[in-house]
């Protein structure tokens, strides 16, 4: 079983939303956050980024910067940009991406769940980002990016956020880049957020074996750092549980959430021609050579173990040899490890993709377009596509207690900071 809890967010005034919430300060640089931010004193990225108000040479990690984060947030909550509800409550944050629309609850998720595995992981973190996300809510005293859970898809829960969404929204926007954000309050009260049967949410997903990580891990894992750190120090009431024992999270069903792929690009062919190149690959793929007017079908795969492969200003479609992709191993059928394992180690000699310096990895969301133009730019001497990763092959890997190949899976759209902000 799985918990989940109410709590009193922190959210933005309605009319402001727009101008506040900001994605998460991992997707853009400090050059891009502060492009972003200019002119603009409501952005949240003053407080996820707090070193675009701080000289350019700032070391990003300097205890200034997360001063300067932790002033920016008292300021939008003494303006009244942010407003803490009266009572806990849960919540409900849809998002439509053109055709693509997502709804999932947003709850205080146990830390207790993540560490003794009931919250599930599939990717390794870095001590240094953890670190980073540790300072960053000691010092604002609040967790102010969500992390992206998943739960396999339940028609009980399903009833009871269709019913609640038919209730005017909270807040609504269209943000810049054309993405639509919505929330919904659940109103505390005996009829609110339960099912026909009388089940509350919070009920049906302690009924739930596991929830998964999408996206957030860092988040994630600083959030139980945290509590970790204030139990053994005997700060917490083993009889209340308090707050820092939570992390803030937005819960989506399985079969709502978009993976998008995480393509490859290479600095260089390693010693090889592209027609030497070409005739390695043969040995691991079927390649279909590029077709007349060279379509762009071979761009993007269209299905799992095929690929796309950019080089000499063309693309050839790629698909894995059966034997393979022969195997019931949930990491080793991914096309992530299966491109690792037999190309970009033994034919481009790239052992560790998380080190090495001659790959790169660009989200899906820029599309193919963005692989032809590094690579046209010189900076890259080819790139791959590949067919996303699903979220069933996910949680096949996190059920078997795996960890997947470095960039493996991107969602989209990203959730909002400042939405909702779950102070400790």
């Amino acid at each position: 079983m799985v918990t989940i809890r109410p709590f009193a967010a922190l959210r933005p005034k309605p009319e402001l939303a727009a101008r506040i919430c900001e994605l998460p300060y991992d997707v853009m640089s400090s050059d891009e956050a502060r492009h972003i931010a200019a002119g603009n004193p409501l952005s949240f990225l003053h407080v996820s980024k707090p070193e675009i108000d701080l000289p350019p040479s700032t070391d990003a990690y300097a205890p200034d910067v997360y001063a300067k984060g932790k002033e920016n947030f008292q300021r939008l909550i003494a303006e009244g940009a942010l407003r803490q509800d009266a009572q806990p409550c849960l919540y409900l944050y849809r998002q439509v991406m053109g055709r693509h629309s997502q709804t999932g609850v947003v709850a205080a998720a146990s830390c207790e769940d993540y560490l003794k595995g009931r919250i599930k992981k599939h990717e390794l973190t870095r001590p240094d980002k953890e670190d980073d996300r540790v300072r960053h809510i000691e010092a604002l005293e609040s967790q102010t990016g969500p992390v992206f859970l998943v739960y396999r898809a339940n028609s009980a829960i399903d009833e009871i956020v269709a019913k609640e969404m038919a209730e005017p929204p909270d807040v609504d926007f269209t943000a810049s880049d054309g993405v639509r954000h919505t929330s919904w309050r659940i109103q505390p009260g005996l009829a609110s957020g339960r099912n026909l049967a009388g089940l509350s949410l919070a009920e049906l997903f302690a009924q739930l074996p596991a929830l998964y990580i999408a996206d957030g891990h860092h988040r994630c894992a600083a959030a139980a750092r945290i509590y970790q750190a204030r139990k053994a120090e005997g700060c917490l009431d083993p009889l209340v549980p308090e707050e820092s024992a939570f992390f803030l999270s937005v819960i989506f069903p399985h079969n709502q959430v978009q993976i998008l792929p995480y393509n490859r690009v290479l600095k260089d062919l390693n010693g090889l021609s592209p027609k030497q190149l070409i005739g390695k690959l043969a040995e691991v793929f079927i390649i279909q050579p590029p077709a007349a007017g060279n379509q762009p079908s071979a761009a993007s795969p269209a299905r799992k173990h095929e690929l796309g492969l950019y080089l000499d200003g063309k693309w050839h479609a790629l698909r894995f040899y059966p034997r393979f992709t022969a195997t019931d191993d949930a990491i080793e059928r991914l096309d992530v490890t299966l491109l690792q394992k037999h190309s970009l180690e033994p034919i481009f000699g790239i052992s560790d993709p998380r080190t090495s310096k001659r790959v790169n990895f660009v989200g899906g969301i820029r599309g193919t377009a963005e692989l032809e133009r590094l690579v046209a730019s010189g900076e890259y001497a080819g790139a791959f596509s590949l067919f996303p990763t699903s979220i069933e092959d996910l949680m096949a890997v996190a059920d078997a207690g795996g960890i997947m190949p470095p960039k493996s899976t991107w969602f989209e759209p990203k959730l909002r900071d400042a939405m909702f902000c779950h102070t400790i």
